[in-house]
């Protein structure tokens, strides 16, 4: 707790999905000064933007969540966007806040960053062992670049500034738009509605056997301030829980959770994105003792929970569910 009070935090993209749970947190823990501005107030694309922020709030920790992400289609349709926004946000930060003379810089990367093919678990020394999957390579060595730069920002000025790597994240509050979303929460959204619309079927991109690995929200918050507080390495840690799952496993589970008793259609033609995905955890664990602590069914069934009370009816559906799930980018 003592750590936090003497801290003034400021984190981008606090007002987002990992965001605002982030921030809960922090002030859980007792910080007294946290600062989350919404990108209307300062651009981070824009680099007087970003000295103006440092300047005016003065933070000793940056921790940046700030990210343009999206789903398999979102990634194929905006592959430049995906690129430079990520890119150009985090460079300008690293940079003025090496100018600015932050003690304690966090980096959330993605595990988009590793590559296509890679020995699974993905342990963090095969990062460059290969190039990211297309769909979302964009977006993966944007991010990936971020570490890059810290690496040798650390050398150079002796800028302590950590990377970490999650994989896709997902639970309440999540982003439940079809056409921008992650697995999980389309699914979720698709289930539901076609239960209280009474349709038969719903249908998912790809093939369902490639796997991917999932972390809670809440458990990614956690490994995020336990890292801060007692991480100060230069090499990247994965966040993750160790367990993968195939998107057809996954798709079942979700549709029984939430009732629905239909068939699930699975479209071939459209992409399935990397073979597989699931992370080795075990330097969390060593160097800043985290473990997640929430099993994918209690996340899933407090996600499916979250969205029937805040969102399931808000923007009813008329006729067939045309939107198609999207598999995670992220």
């Amino acid at each position: 707790m003592s750590y936090w009070e003497n801290k003034r935090v400021l984190v981008t993209g606090g007002s987002g999905f990992l965001g605002t749970v982030l921030v809960q947190k922090l002030r859980g823990r007792g910080c007294r000064e946290i600062i989350a501005p919404r990108s209307r107030e300062f651009d981070l694309r824009d680099a007087a933007a970003v000295a103006r922020l440092l300047e005016q709030t003065r933070p000793s920790v940056v921790i940046h969540l700030a990210a343009v992400v999206g789903g398999i289609g979102a990634n194929r349709k905006n592959p430049g966007r995906f690129f430079y926004d990520n890119a150009i946000m985090g460079m300008q930060l690293i940079e003025e806040s090496h100018r600015a003379g932050v003690e304690k810089f966090v980096c959330l990367g993605t595990v988009c960053a590793y590559p296509k093919y890679c020995a699974v678990p993905f342990r963090e020394e095969d990062l460059w062992n290969g190039y990211p999957e297309e769909t979302n390579a964009p977006y993966g060595l944007a991010k990936k670049m971020l570490l890059v730069q810290l690496q040798a920002y650390r050398q150079e000025y002796g800028f302590n500034g950590i990377y970490l790597l999650p994989v896709n994240l997902y639970g309440p509050g999540d982003n439940f738009d079809l056409e921008t979303s992650h697995v999980i929460p389309a699914l979720i959204r698709k289930c539901v509605e076609a239960r209280k619309n009474g349709e038969p079927r719903i249908t998912a991109w790809g093939s369902g056997e490639v796997s991917r690995e999932f972390l809670y929200v809440d458990d990614a918050a956690e490994a995020i301030l336990l890292a801060t507080r007692r991480y100060d390495r230069a090499g990247p840690v994965n966040l993750g829980t160790g367990e993968e799952i195939t998107i057809r496993a996954l798709a079942e589970r979700i549709a029984e959770l939430s009732g629905f008793t239909g068939v699930i259609d699975w479209d071939a033609s459209e992409p399935d994105g990397q073979p597989r995905r699931c992370l080795e955890t075990s330097r969390a664990g060593e160097e800043f003792g985290f473990e997640a602590g929430t099993r994918l069914g209690e996340g899933l069934a407090q996600t499916i929970r979250w969205y029937e009370n805040h969102l399931a009816g808000s923007s009813p559906v008329a006729g067939p569910l045309k939107a198609i799930a999207r598999l995670s980018g992220q």
